[in-house]
């Protein structure tokens, strides 16, 4: 079994003036950070990384999920619609709803969603945010 779930997906921005334009990104998942996913999009200036609740992009498949920098929520033809901002900008990106179910499908088999604060190094936590 993989100590991570890496899935590497196609994304369309709906609003942009290329709405069917694909743009390859990854969906990530590492044990070490249990409560969150990874939305990743290489650049030429380096990666551009998104992390959010991995329960908020399960909610987001079947309804409405989220109200800050992150937003999730079905869109058309099986689609789901991601939208990241912050104060200044906001950008939304579609992925088919089978890639991010597959996804989850992997990250829930490394750790069991309701378990994941059971795999939580508090002690390498505690040292973060205190040095």
């Amino acid at each position: 079994m993989s100590l991570f779930a890496v899935r590497p997906i196609v994304v369309q921005l709906p609003h942009s003036p290329v709405p069917d334009l694909g743009v390859e990104a990854e969906l990530r998942y590492s044990p070490q950070d249990p409560f969150a996913v990874c939305l990743a999009f290489s650049d030429t200036d380096g990666p551009l990384e998104w992390y959010f609740g991995r329960e908020l992009l399960e909610q987001g498949l079947h309804r409405p999920a989220g109200d800050c920098d992150v937003h999730v929520e079905p869109g058309p033809a099986n689609a789901v619609l991601v939208t990241l901002g912050n104060r200044t900008w906001r950008s939304t990106v579609s992925i088919h709803g089978d890639d991010i179910t597959a996804f989850l499908t992997e990250a829930h088999a490394l750790i069991p969603a309701g378990t994941e604060h059971l795999h939580l190094d508090l002690d390498t936590l505690i040292h973060d945010l205190l040095n």
